[in-house]
């Protein structure tokens, strides 16, 4: 068998042309080489074909006199590299190479002509492929220039009208004096102390320290176990079955007690399943709540008096509010903007933006606890079916919003960039250079700009609606 001789694979293919050479795989497994390369000039033909509104189909044909150039380059690459029997190394004749390499020059011209003329032409064109483009009709005989077809995605003709004219609505943001008294109660119960209580049992309104096991009566799941928590007797969210077996017991008691959980308990572990408690009370402890006073109002942090608490709660509370309106009301505008238009989508952008859901919301289980192996047993087919319509929603906003951006001259300073890399390397406690050098390797800084550019664009469309 002869061996298999390969060129190293090319340095620094863009994205478009390694998706472009992995479409060419399979159509070169039909293409029927002859290993003369004689051939003749032809000037490149391109004929764009609009298949539907984001969808072309470009026709190339390769001259045959480039075909022969590149073909006459690899020989000689492939002259200095093989090792046949009865050859020294480098002496190798161009016939031998054509007979032996045939498939393999085959696949190498194909891969060094067709991204190259296929991005040379579609520039021409003024076509920007989104999409990774599938070749066909992939044709290289004798004599005859190189010629193929190649499918692809463009980014839609986009229009914005109306946009002016959009209203948002502003709710009026209250926060009443009961609300305020509310949340000055919450404070107290952060800052409660809880002391022991000696020679009594258990009563309502006690917190009993406990120790407890918990086996899943069912057998399946797993068992629980926790130390040193505070169970308030009689509280709002204790369960009943530990309100009614700890009241009465004293430090040093044990209990044990089944505990059935409703199907819509917030612990997975525990929902729509009875578990066993072994129930081990440490002490018994009281809580007591600090004054509403200047002295608690000090205890808080830079406050001179517990009005000022009460006017920094308040404070935040409608900071709070009107961001959430201003959030609901954004919403609502792009909701609107979106309704209002018709343009056909690229798919591949669809699929992009499910890929980005998908990654967010995988990383957000996987933050709260879930494990990698259960993450994989997940059907993602099934998720993806469920995240298209969203998906489909946020790219049309975002192009939307970018034509709105080109309209109004909307852009992003170097100094908005800046002060974003600051907050991450903050965030990461990296620094902004490393962040920087990371953002510019992943290709993430352009990502960032068009985000900062879309919320700019969208604070200028809530400001217009007033």
């Amino acid at each position: 068998m002869l061996p298999k001789l390969r060129l190293l694979p090319r340095r620094g293919l863009s994205e478009f042309d390694a998706a472009l050479l992995q479409s060419l795989h399979s159509e070169l497994q039909s293409v029927l080489f002859d290993s003369s390369f004689r051939v003749e000039a032809r000037k490149v033909n391109v004929s764009p074909t609009e298949t539907s509104s984001t969808r072309r189909e470009i026709e190339v044909e390769i001259p045959a006199d480039e075909v022969s150039r590149e073909t006459e380059s690899l020989i000689q690459k492939y002259q200095k590299l093989a090792r046949l029997p009865g050859f020294r190394r480098g002496h190798v004749p161009a016939s031998i190479i054509r007979q032996r390499f045939a498939e393999d020059l085959k696949s190498d011209i194909v891969e060094a002509l067709v991204p190259r003329y296929f991005r040379k032409e579609a520039d021409k064109q003024g076509l920007i492929p989104v999409s990774q483009p599938r070749v066909t009709d992939l044709q290289l005989q004798e004599n005859q220039p190189l010629r193929f077809k190649a499918s692809f995605e463009v980014m839609p003709e986009v229009k914005v009208e109306g946009y002016k004219e959009l209203r948002a609505e502003k709710p009026e943001v209250v926060v009443t004096d009961e609300e305020v008294e509310q949340s000055l109660n919450n404070l107290r119960e952060q800052h409660a102390t809880f002391t022991s209580v000696e020679d009594r049992t258990l009563a309502e309104g006690d917190y009993a320290q406990v120790s407890l096991d918990g086996q899943p009566k069912d057998g399946e799941g797993k068992p629980v176990h926790m130390d040193e928590i505070l169970v308030e007797i009689g509280g709002k969210n204790t369960m009943p079955e530990f309100t009614e077996h700890l009241r009465g017991a004293s430090a040093g008691d044990q209990r044990t007690f089944d505990v059935p959980y409703p199907q819509d308990s917030s612990d997975q572990r525990l929902a729509g399943k009875t578990f066993a408690y072994t129930v081990k009370v440490q002490s018994i402890k009281q809580k007591s709540l600090p004054q509403l006073n200047d002295q608690f109002a000090t205890e808080l942090g830079e406050f001179k008096n517990l009005e000022e608490v009460r006017q920094r709660i308040r404070e935040g509370m409608e900071a709070e509010r009107k961001h959430a309106a201003e959030h609901e009301a954004k919403d609502k505008l792009v909701a609107e903007l979106v309704n209002r238009s018709g343009f056909e989508v690229p798919e591949a952008l669809v699929e992009r933006q499910i890929d980005v859901r998908l990654e967010r919301g995988l990383r957000a289980l996987a933050a709260q606890g879930m494990k990698a192996e259960d993450i994989k047993k997940m059907d993602l087919n099934r998720l993806r079916v469920g995240q298209r319509e969203q998906a489909l929603q946020e790219v049309k906003a975002s192009l939307l919003l970018d034509r709105i951006a080109e309209e109004e001259k909307i852009e992003v300073s170097d100094e908005e960039i800046n002060r974003e890399i600051e907050a991450l390397a903050k965030q990461s406690k990296q620094l902004p250079e490393a962040i920087r050098a990371r953002l510019t390797r992943d290709g993430a800084l352009d990502r960032i700009r068009n985000r900062i550019r879309n919320e700019k664009t969208l604070d200028f469309l809530y400001r217009q609606s007033a």
